[in-house]
């Protein structure tokens, strides 16, 4: 945006021309009590040399996974990005993160749409998929209201360990309209089957798990699915991506809804976002899909064209009886993300699982012989643990930064009735980093 200095000149024009003397009279109706007397606190004009330095010395401040090493997770991911994702979605036609209204003059943005719906399902093992959401925050409440409205109840079953931020925008989407959110605590850091089943009755809408947990953990997803399956509830199922090169896709086990932080499939952290929202479905929930739905055809001349096919809860489309309002989705990202996956194929996608799998256990077990250290929960994890650790997680988070390593993330920060530190491993990771991180935790093994 192009910035037009005022002169004196300037406003004294302005002024007279709206009929009034100076500036005090032009805010006269704002109460004398609550006008700001004292001046703004912001330092004096810099020139433009001086405000890039000042910049660049804020920025220096940060510390960021090109020159520190990264074992922070939580939902977002440092794995490699190849270089043609940047040089693709900078191209100008591409280079926009606003949704056309009328994307069929954008048969580009189309075929993007149409592709990443054909590579989520395929990775799922679901049926449909729409064109994105936010981040897996807003699926996972999307996936509330698609419950409730499909069987007319308003129960959601929370089975922890969840993120406790998506659970956050879950309370928010949903206040004021009469649900009812059950939380199941876990159990060794696991989903608690048998407590699930006793708080599973005909008035709840929906189950929703994470897979792999908040805290890597991998539950029972095949018992959680038939006891929703049995109560006429919807499985909700959140999951990495990524963990879906190894693990059983969500599909295979009768998962209805799936939703996930896309963010791991090409997408920087970028302190938290930008980011992707993945939504699929079973075939029979298309109509009550948030967002839109992309389709190919062949015209009246029997060429090959792709077109918006559904948007059956957009505001634009139904008006006053929308569900969603999800205008301007993540295109951007959702087009990065199609990029990573085409490039990576499926085998590409399953070495980054395992390779992020391996070296997470292989730094699990060593920082398990570490005294004072040692894994939070037993349950089998995907690449990511939790460690409980001999001086508060916090201090040895702050102890990595100064030795450009990002430790982890302190789950009490989220979680006021947990503690440790929450590891995550991916691909990127060498053999030397993982040792290295090691003789690091070591330092603080005697309190």
């Amino acid at each position: 945006m192009p910035y037009y200095p005022n002169t004196d000149d300037d406003r004294h024009g302005m002024l007279e021309a709206i009929g009034v003397k100076n500036f005090h009279d032009l805010i006269k109706d704002i109460p004398e009590e609550i006008r700001l007397k004292a001046d703004l606190k912001i330092p004096p004009a810099m020139s433009e040399l001086e405000v890039v330095k000042h910049l660049s010395a804020l920025a220096d401040k940060n510390v960021s996974t090109q020159d520190a090493v990264s074992f922070l997770g939580a939902g977002a991911y440092d794995h490699f990005i190849p270089s043609a994702v940047g040089a693709l979605l900078s191209r100008s036609e591409f280079y926009t993160a606003y949704t056309p209204y009328q994307a069929e003059v954008s048969q580009g943005t189309l075929q993007a749409i149409y592709e990443y719906q054909t590579m989520i399902c395929r990775l799922t093992g679901m049926d449909i998929s729409n064109a994105s959401l936010y981040d897996a925050g807003s699926g996972l409440a999307e996936a509330a209201l698609m419950s409730a409205v499909h069987t007319g109840r308003r129960k959601i079953v929370a089975v922890h360990p969840i993120h406790p931020l998506y659970l956050q925008v879950v309370r928010t989407y949903v206040h004021g309209q009469g649900f009812e959110i059950v939380e199941i605590p876990a159990k060794d850091g696991a989903a608690d089957v048998d407590a699930v089943k006793k708080n599973v009755d005909e008035s709840a809408a929906a189950v929703m798990v994470q897979q792999p947990s908040f805290f890597g953990t991998l539950s029972d997803v095949f018992a959680l699915a038939e006891i929703a399956r049995s109560k006429k509830a919807l499985f909700v199922v959140g999951v990495n991506p990524i963990s879906l090169g190894l693990l059983v896709p969500p599909g295979e086990y009768g998962a209805d809804v799936v939703i996930g932080e896309g963010q791991p499939l090409g997408i920087p952290q970028s302190f938290g976002g930008p980011f992707l929202g993945i939504f699929a479905v079973r075939e029979e929930l298309i109509r009550r899909l948030p967002g839109r739905l992309a389709g190919i055809t062949v015209d009246a001349e029997g060429n090959r064209g792709f077109v918006l096919t559904l948007q059956t809860r957009e505001q634009q489309i139904r008006r006053e009886k929308a569900t969603s309002n999800i205008c301007t989705n993540e295109g951007l990202m959702m087009l990065a993300s199609t990029i990573y996956m085409s490039l990576m194929g499926k085998q590409g996608i399953r070495e980054v699982a395992e390779q992020s799998s391996a070296k997470a256990h292989y730094l699990a077990e060593q920082i398990g012989k570490i005294p004072g250290f040692k894994l939070k929960y037993r349950e089998p994890f995907f690449n990511e643990f939790l460690v409980s650790t001999p001086v508060p997680a916090e201090k040895i988070i702050d102890a990595g930064v100064g030795k450009k390593i990002l430790a982890g993330l302190d789950v009490g920060r989220l979680i006021p009735d947990e503690d440790g530190l929450l590891i995550a491993v991916t691909e990127k990771r060498t053999r030397d980093e993982l040792d290295g991180f090691v003789e690091f935790l070591k330092s603080f093994k005697n309190g």
